[in-house]
């Protein structure tokens, strides 16, 4: 009876300990899953978030920008046009002069930066999709217009269409002391044609306008700020970029588009990277349930271990056994956050689940894209995790024979 009893008892034992190593392999799954999808959800977003900077500045700035290394002007003439457009890939060559000036239309004013283009900025099509009100143009044969920013044109409660005031423009000159007011700055009027609405830094500080009105009002006489270039269609620009660094020699310094704002593209990736890094390890923490789990594993089936042993079964085996064991837990719930995080991407990217929460944001909803390198980031962290997780279990249950044998 009392043997009866004691085998009762192990058995019990022994079954209760294997549904509590079941219910920690199964939390080690859950565990994973949810860490590798907020992983993934994270990356996206920061992956559509930085898409998101790149479609905005592709939308105002140039995809190559030339300026000169000293001095805020430089004089352009046929000779440096004929240089830049005899490189291969250069479509288009947009003449730019910016600087500050004074606007002001009816009673109210404000300092905005004027940026004057010459004709073929509008061939360039890079705010062809970014007119809100009015018509893209910026002479025609009853005079010069302004394109006027979103903000600017709030703030000074500017019509587009039936304005009957011109936009005024004031530039203060670089003049010596004189008794004469009137001789400190110039002033110059047009009417404004058509409304951009791109980003709210933009919105709120330019005007485009035509680059021999600039001229006229600043005194800048066939002299530039920049070059921008429009590359043609199929042409790499750093290829093009390098190629226009050798034509222009030391005097001259050219930057594609990434290049203009590596600033702020490095600043997302050291936050990705960062976040990344950080989610990594709360996976590394949920896999810690793989370790107690083999541990438990490798403890209850010493016994059978030692019978592998016997039947010739080496340590190898066994520790593959282990690995493999760990490797499985981690696999299915890789795979399973893996499809969650794809799926919940494709949701927000179709649907907009989660909004932006501001009435005046760029998009409505947080934008996400996924890439398959993040993909592969994520299965080798999970895959490095899971033998680091897994090998000491493994190398405790190849030790158990010899253990036994003492």
């Amino acid at each position: 009876m009392n043997l009866s009893l004691f085998i009762a008892r192990r058995y019990f034992l022994s079954k209760r300990k294997r549904n509590f190593i079941n219910i920690i392999s199964a939390l080690s799954v859950v565990g994973i899953a949810f860490s590798t999808a907020a992983l993934v959800i994270v990356l996206s977003v920061f992956n559509g978030l930085e898409g998101l900077l790149r479609s905005l500045n592709h939308a105002f700035d140039p995809e190559i920008k030339m300026e000169a290394v000293m001095g805020k002007t430089f004089e352009v003439n046929e000779k440096i046009l004929s240089k830049i457009k005899s490189v291969e890939g250069v479509a288009i060559v947009t003449e730019v002069l910016e600087d500050y000036g004074y606007l002001r239309y009816r009673d109210a004013d404000m300092v905005v930066t004027m940026k004057g283009v010459s004709d073929n900025f509008i061939d360039q099509h890079r705010i062809d999709q970014s007119i809100v009100d009015g018509k893209l143009k910026l002479k025609d044969s009853l005079g010069h217009y302004a394109i006027v920013g979103k903000g600017i044109q709030y703030q000074l409660s500017i019509p587009v269409d039936g304005s009957i005031y011109p936009l005024q423009f004031f530039y203060i000159k670089n003049t010596k002391t004189t008794l004469d007011p009137s001789k400190l700055y110039s002033v110059s009027a047009l009417q404004p044609g058509a409304v951009f609405s791109i980003e709210k830094n933009f919105d709120e500080n330019y005007v485009l306008l035509p680059i021999d009105f600039v001229r006229s009002l600043t005194g800048y006489d066939n002299r530039c700020t920049s070059l921008e270039i429009k590359t043609q269609k199929g042409s790499s620009a750093q290829n093009v970029k390098k190629a226009l660094q050798q034509v222009l020699g030391k005097d001259f310094v050219v930057h594609t588009n990434d290049e203009q704002h590596q600033e702020l593209y490095k600043l997302v990736k050291i936050e990705k990277l960062f976040t990344f890094i950080s989610m990594a390890l709360l996976m590394a923490v949920a896999s810690i349930n793989i370790f107690f789990s083999l541990m438990m594993l490798a403890i209850e089936k010493k016994k059978d271990i030692s019978i592998f042993f016997a039947l010739g079964a080496q340590k190898n085996m066994i520790q593959k056994i282990f690995l493999n064991e760990g490797a499985l837990i981690a696999l299915a719930g890789a795979a399973s956050g893996l499809l969650l995080g794809a799926l919940v991407c494709w949701a927000q990217d179709q649907f907009g689940l989660v909004g932006m929460g501001m009435e005046s944001a760029i998009v409505n909803a947080y934008p996400v894209t996924m890439k398959a390198f993040d993909f592969i980031s994520i299965g080798s962290v999970i895959t490095v995790i899971t033998f680091l997780t897994s090998f000491y279990p493994a190398m405790l249950a190849a030790r158990s024979y010899s253990s036994a044998q003492l």
